[in-house]
C-alpha cells in the first residue's frame, strides 16, 4: 500500500512539474514570438494632436529589442536631414533639404517616387535664413511641406504630383518656414520664423486641407501701426508700452502646434521678440503680449480662449516654441487636463489646457536668469542683472541657444515621465556701448557670446521628468552638445539617436540602455514607429545639420560631422539582419593646397567680420567651424580660386545645392571673406592630427 501511495505521489509531482514546465514553456515561446500587431500610421510630426511622440505599439519591448536588427536603408543626398518623417498607406514620407519628399516602401525601403520643390532656387534672400522643413505631415492622401521660398505645398501622396501651393509668407520679407505642418480637422495649419533678425510681425494660418484656402489667420503681437483685429489684440496692445519703434516687435511661431480635438483648441507656441532689447521694442517695457507664450485658440475660427506667458517682457531670445505636449495626470487627487512644456528658458511647465491656468514649474537645467517661479502667479523671479541695460556683461544660463531646443521630448503614459533632451549652456548679453537713441543702427540692441565655453556648458542630457513631482526620475550623460529627439513606445522602451552616431533604446522607467544600433553618421533628427503586415518598425534619419550643425556646432566639435558624412533613412524590425554599406572616410582636416596665400591681417579681419555680418556663420559655424549643416570652408579648395569663389557668391552657381547667392557684396567684400577663409585654411595642420593652429578662436561666436 505505502509503495503504491508513492507511485500515486510521485505521479502527481511529476503531473505537477509538468503542468509548470508548459506553462514556462508557454511564457517563453510567447516573449519570443511577438503577437501580431494591427497596422498602425504615424502621420504627423508627434503622431497626433497631443504631440507626445509616443507609439501605442509593443511587439518591441524590454523582452525582446535585443533582437532589433536593420532591416533596410535608403542613402540620402547632402543636405539637411535632421527631420521627422511620416508614414501612411504603406509608405514613408521623408522630406530633406529645402524641400524635397521621397516615398518609400515601408516594408522594403524601395523608392516609389519624389517631389522637388525647387525651394532653392526660387528662395532667393531667403535661402540665407533657414535649413529647411524639420518635417512633413500627412492627411487624407496628401502630403503636405513647407518651403523655404515662403510657400506650404500639398502633394498627392500616392504620385508624387503637386496638388495646390499656398504663398504664406511675402517673399521680400525676410521669414522663414521650417516648422513641421499639422493637420487638424481638415485644416492645415502652420507658422514660421525670421523674428531672430528683423522686426516681422508673427502669425499662425489655417488653409483648407483640400482646396488650399486660408481659413483663418491668427497675429501673435498687435498691430503696431493700425486698429487691432479683435480684442485679444487690443488686451495685447496694452501691454506693450511707450514708443514702439520695432516694427511688428516678433513673436513668430516657427514651431510647435498641438490639438485636443475634444476640446477643439489649438495650442501654439510663440517666439521671442525683436529686437531682442525691449526698449527698442517697447520703451515703456509691459509684458509684451503675446511674445514667450502658449496662446490656446479655437480650432475652427483661430479665436483667442487664453494664453500663458513663461517671460514676461521678453529681452533675450526666451521663445516658446518648444514642444507643448498634452497629457491626462492626476493632481493632488482630481484628473486634469494638462499641457506639458519646458521651453528654452530651463524651466519645466505644467499647465491646464482647459483654463490656462498654471499648475507648477521647476527648472530642468542650470537657470541664472530667473530664481524661480511664483507658484502662485506663475509668474518668473527675475534675477535683477537679468535686465542688462547699461549694466556690463550678464552671464545668462541657459544661452540663447536654450536649454531644450526644437528636438522633441516624448511622454508615455505608461509611466507618466516626459522624456527630454537637454542642453547646458549659457551665453554672456549686455547692451553696453550700444547707442540705443537711434533704433535703426542699433540693430537688435544687445551684444555678446552666444555659447561660450564656460565650465558646465557645452554638454548634454535625456532626462526622464516627472511632471507630478518636477523632478527628475533619471538621468544620462550624453556626447556633445546637440542631444537627438526621443519617441517613447508602449513597449516600455524611449529611443534616441547621439552625436557620436550611436542609436539607443533605454528602459523607460530605470534609464539603463538595453539596446544600441551604431549607425555611422551622427543622429539628431527624432524617430518614429509604425506597423505593417504585424510587423512594428522603428525609422530614423541620419546626418546632422540645421543650427545644431551650424550655428551652435562648437560643442560637438570633439565629433566628426562633416557635411558630406551618411545621411540615410534607417528602419528596424526585429530579427531583421541588413548590414550597413562601408562609408567612405571623411576629407581630412588639414590644410588645403593653396600655394599663392600670403598673410594679410587687415584685409583678413574685415573678412571675418563680413562673414559674421551676413549670416555665414548660421551654416558653416563660427569662425568657420562647422558641424554638418553646410561644407567645412576651411579645407574646402574653393576659396583658393579667386574666380571660382566670386561665382558662387556673386554669381549664384551653387544655389541649387543649398548655398544662397551674395549679389550685393562688393569685389572687395568677396575678396577679403576669400582671404580670411585662406587664413582659417592654413591655420589647419599641415598633417593629420597635428596642431591647429586657429584653436584657440574657436570658442563661440561674438557680435550684435
Amino acid at each position: 500500500m505505502q509503495a503504491q501511495r508513492r507511485r500515486r505521489s510521485n505521479a502527481g509531482l511529476f503531473f505537477l512539474f509538468a503542468v509548470m514546465a508548459a506553462i514556462l514553456l508557454a511564457i517563453a515561446l510567447s516573449a519570443a514570438t511577438p503577437k501580431k500587431l494591427p497596422d498602425a500610421d504615424w502621420q504627423s510630426f508627434g503622431n497626433d494632436g497631443r504631440e507626445q511622440h509616443y507609439s501605442p505599439l509593443d511587439q518591441v519591448n524590454l523582452n525582446t529589442v535585443p533582437r532589433l536588427g536593420l532591416a533596410w536603408q535608403f542613402e540620402l543626398p547632402p543636405g539637411n536631414s535632421v527631420t521627422q518623417p511620416v508614414m501612411a498607406e504603406g509608405k514613408v514620407f521623408v522630406v530633406t533639404g529645402h524641400g524635397t519628399i521621397r516615398a518609400l516602401n515601408a516594408v522594403s525601403g524601395k523608392l516609389l517616387w519624389e517631389f522637388e520643390s525647387h525651394a532653392r532656387e526660387r528662395a532667393g534672400k531667403l535661402l540665407r535664413v533657414g535649413w529647411g522643413p524639420k518635417g512633413l505631415a500627412y492627411w487624407n492622401h496628401r502630403v503636405f511641406i513647407p518651403t523655404q521660398d515662403g510657400r506650404l505645398v500639398a502633394v498627392d501622396a500616392r504620385s508624387g504630383k503637386q496638388l495646390w501651393d499656398a504663398q504664406e509668407i511675402d517673399p521680400t520679407q525676410i521669414r522663414n518656414m521650417t516648422g513641421a505642418p499639422r493637420v487638424y480637422d481638415g485644416k492645415v495649419i502652420i507658422g514660421h520664423g525670421g523674428g531672430d533678425i528683423t522686426p516681422i510681425r508673427g502669425y499662425v494660418t489655417a488653409y483648407d486641407a483640400i482646396s488650399g484656402k486660408q481659413v483663418w489667420r491668427f497675429y501673435t503681437t498687435p498691430n503696431p501701426v493700425g486698429p487691432q483685429e479683435n480684442a485679444a489684440l487690443e488686451m495685447a496692445a496694452k501691454t506693450w508700452l511707450g514708443d514702439r519703434y520695432g516694427g511688428g516687435g516678433g513673436g513668430t511661431a516657427w514651431h510647435s502646434l498641438s490639438y485636443d480635438p475634444e476640446l477643439d483648441y489649438i495650442y501654439i507656441g510663440v517666439g521671442n521678440g525683436y529686437p531682442y532689447n525691449q526698449l527698442l521694442r517697447s520703451s515703456g517695457g509691459g509684458d509684451n503680449l503675446f511674445l514667450a507664450s502658449v496662446v490656446a485658440v479655437k480650432a475652427k475660427t483661430g479665436e483667442y480662449v487664453w494664453h500663458y506667458q513663461t517671460c514676461p517682457g521678453e529681452q533675450w531670445d526666451c521663445t516658446s516654441t518648444q514642444d507643448i505636449t498634452l497629457a491626462d495626470l492626476v493632481i493632488d487627487g482630481k484628473p486634469r487636463k494638462v499641457a506639458l512644456h519646458a521651453p528654452k528658458n530651463g524651466f519645466f511647465y505644467v499647465i491646464d489646457r482647459v483654463t490656462g491656468q498654471f499648475i507648477s514649474a521647476k527648472n530642468f537645467a542650470k537657470v541664472t536668469w530667473a530664481y524661480s517661479i511664483d507658484q502662485k502667479t506663475g509668474r518668473p523671479i527675475e534675477n535683477p542683472g537679468i535686465r542688462y541695460h547699461g549694466k556690463g556683461m550678464f552671464e545668462m544660463w541657459p544661452g540663447v541657444r536654450g536649454a531644450h531646443s526644437w528636438i522633441p521630448q516624448s511622454f508615455s503614459p505608461r509611466t507618466g515621465l516626459t522624456y527630454l533632451p537637454v542642453i547646458e549652456g549659457a551665453s554672456m548679453i549686455g547692451d553696453e556701448g550700444i547707442d540705443l537713441s537711434d533704433p535703426k543702427k542699433a540693430g537688435s540692441g544687445y551684444k555678446g557670446e552666444s555659447d561660450p565655453a564656460l565650465p558646465g556648458a557645452h554638454t548634454s542630457h535625456l532626462t526622464a521628468w516627472d511632471p507630478l513631482t518636477q523632478s527628475p526620475r533619471w538621468k544620462v550623460d550624453l556626447p556633445g552638445n546637440w542631444p537627438g529627439g526621443t519617441m517613447a513606445t508602449a513597449g516600455d522602451l524611449v529611443f534616441q539617436g547621439r552625436i557620436d552616431g550611436v542609436f539607443v533604446a533605454y528602459d523607460a522607467r530605470s534609464g539603463k540602455a538595453v539596446w544600441t544600433f551604431q549607425a555611422d553618421a551622427p543622429i539628431a533628427a527624432p524617430p518614429i514607429s509604425y506597423s505593417v503586415g504585424g510587423r512594428q518598425y522603428v525609422t530614423v534619419i541620419t546626418g546632422n545639420g540645421a543650427s545644431g550643425g551650424g550655428i551652435f556646432s562648437a560643442g560637438n566639435a570633439r565629433y566628426r560631422t562633416d557635411y558630406r558624412m551618411p545621411r540615410r533613412v534607417l528602419t528596424f524590425a526585429l530579427d531583421a539582419k541588413t548590414r550597413l554599406p562601408r562609408s567612405a572616410p571623411p576629407a581630412p582636416l588639414v590644410a588645403p593646397l593653396d600655394p599663392d596665400y600670403r598673410a594679410n591681417p587687415d584685409l583678413e579681419a574685415k573678412g571675418a567680420g563680413l562673414f559674421a555680418r551676413n549670416a555665414c556663420l548660421i551654416c558653416h559655424g563660427p569662425n568657420a567651424v562647422p558641424g554638418g549643416t553646410a561644407p567645412d570652408l576651411r579645407i574646402s579648395p574653393y576659396p583658393a580660386s579667386a574666380e571660382g569663389f566670386k561665382a558662387i557668391l556673386r554669381d549664384g552657381v551653387l544655389v541649387s545645392a543649398g548655398m544662397p547667392k551674395y549679389g550685393e557684396l562688393s569685389d572687395d567684400d568677396i575678396e577679403a571673406i576669400r582671404q580670411w577663409l585662406r587664413k582659417r585654411g592654413q591655420d589647419m595642420p599641415k598633417t593629420p592630427g597635428g596642431p591647429d593652429k586657429g584653436q584657440k578662436t574657436e570658442q563661440g561666436m561674438t557680435g550684435a
